[in-house]
């Protein structure tokens, strides 16, 4: 009988055969040479050679530790009980010479009397220099080195002045705008034009403000006319009329504007 040649008869198809390819990849993964153990074996080993070590350098590792926490201590001890005292002393020491000082500025006449008696001390107090000496590295001896070099400039001592002025350190922006001007002032006189100017404009930006910038564009300006430069000189005079005519120096800039055009 010919039974598969009967109309609509399909023979059945092959079942198609299993790989066993995702068995045998399960089985890798969990293989003991798997990626994972191949990571924790390194970790494990790592871990172990960390803890030989340590145990090889105790001693070290205990004599460091053991500097660097006397270190602190030691800062915390020095800041204490020697430097803060140190700064009120000088603070204290001080207050007779800016006394001095101020009487200066303040006097009817300008007293060379009283600016050598702020630099040198009265009344069996130090003065300027005299703090500067027995109390280096605190914030008294660094603001007397402003005061000394201000003295100085007034005394007509403008090599000093410099001096004690470049020594002088302050995030103050008004008060280091003082000095930087003040060492403008000192070079000036000392015929250092160039070094005179240079310091004017740190002046200048160091603070913008309605007393200290004013008071160094004018005084570049004019340095800056006597160097035969009006052009750049007129640029300070304008810009003072522009934003500082309130000023005392913008009372009569008109008059330098005309001189400089």
């Amino acid at each position: 009988m010919a039974t598969y040649n009967k109309r609509g008869y399909k023979p059945a198809k092959p079942e198609p055969e299993v790989k066993e390819e995702n068995v045998i990849e399960q089985e890798e993964t969990f293989d003991g040479n798997s990626t994972t153990a191949e990571v924790f074996n390194s970790l494990d080993a790592g871990a172990s050679k960390t803890e030989e070590w340590v145990q090889r350098n105790q001693k070290m590792i205990f004599i460091v530790i053991g500097v660097i926490a006397l270190g602190i201590v030691g800062y915390m001890f020095y800041d204490k009980f020697i430097v803060s005292p140190k700064q009120e002393d000088a603070a204290n020491e001080m207050f007779q010479a800016e006394q001095y000082f101020d009487q200066a500025v303040n006097g009817q006449t300008a007293s060379d009397s009283l600016y050598n008696l702020s630099l040198k001390g009265g009344e069996g107090k130090k003065g300027f220099l005299g703090i500067i000496e027995s109390y280096p590295g605190t914030d008294a001896a660094n603001l007397a080195h402003y005061f000394a070099g201000m003295a100085y400039l007034n005394t007509g001592k403008y090599k000093e002045a410099v001096q004690y002025l470049e020594d002088f350190k302050t995030e103050d922006d008004i008060l280091s705008a003082l000095a930087l001007g003040g060492t403008g002032d000192a070079f000036a006189q000392l015929k250092d034009n160039n070094s005179a100017l240079e310091y004017y404009e740190k002046a200048i930006k160091a603070s913008e403000n309605n007393l200290t910038t004013p008071r160094f564009m004018f005084k570049a300006g004019q340095l800056l006319v006597g160097m035969n430069k009006k052009a750049e000189a007129l640029k300070y005079f304008n810009e003072i009329k522009e934003k500082y005519e309130t000023s005392p120096e913008g009372v009569s800039i008109d008059a330098y504007i005309a001189m400089a055009e």
